[in-house]
């Protein structure tokens, strides 16, 4: 399988030659893309064309359906991560915006996975607290400014915007209105 537990954190485990790596980065962009407009069950074949590799190497990344599905999960729970950490020089209310504007990319993938996955498994408990971990830091640095709502928390922020984010819009300026007058309601 290409995901493990390490540390209580999820990982996916990449190749380790670069022109492996490449086909295993392309095969998970290909999925995450595949899975959001098509949902959990889009063609591994239709994966693997988008990636520019054969289902053969697919395959031999990632075996199962399911290891794919974890493998996209887990890789979008650490690019929350790391935009978490690239909010760190912008202004608490700007570094909340700047985290839930990637959160709310987020939400569309894991929308298509999550029937999937088992909610309770090791990895997906691990990646939900990667989440919470990832978040909370921009929260409580937004609430101790001042500028974040002091009776709010990430538990309550991610589930509201995963609410907002998850429905059926009439067009796409609808969808990015009512998520921005989401966000403001967090502010103070």
């Amino acid at each position: 399988m290409s995901t493990e537990l390490t540390g209580g954190a999820a990982v996916v485990q990449r190749p380790q030659r670069a022109d492996a790596r490449r086909n295993f980065d392309a095969l998970l962009a290909a999925a995450r893309e595949a899975f959001t407009q098509y949902g959990a069950g889009a063609s591994l074949e239709d994966i693997a064309r988008r990636a520019g590799v054969g289902v053969g190497t697919l395959y031999r990344n990632f075996p199962t359906r399911e290891a794919l599905i974890e493998a996209v999960y887990v890789d979008e729970v650490v690019a929350l991560q790391e935009a978490a950490r690239d909010t760190e020089s912008l202004e608490p209310w700007e570094a909340l915006r700047s985290w839930l504007a990637r959160y709310v990319e987020y939400v569309g993938t894991k929308k298509a996975l999550i029937e999937v996955l088992n909610r309770q498994s090791e990895v997906m408990l691990a990646c939900r607290a990667m989440l919470y971990d990832a978040g909370g830091p921009v929260v409580e640095r937004g609430q101790a400014a001042g500028v974040v709502r002091p009776d709010t928390s990430i538990s309550d922020i991610v589930r509201l915007v995963s609410a907002v984010a998850g429905v059926a819009y009439e067009d796409d300026a609808q969808r990015t209105r009512l998520i921005d007058l989401t966000i403001d309601a967090l502010h103070t």
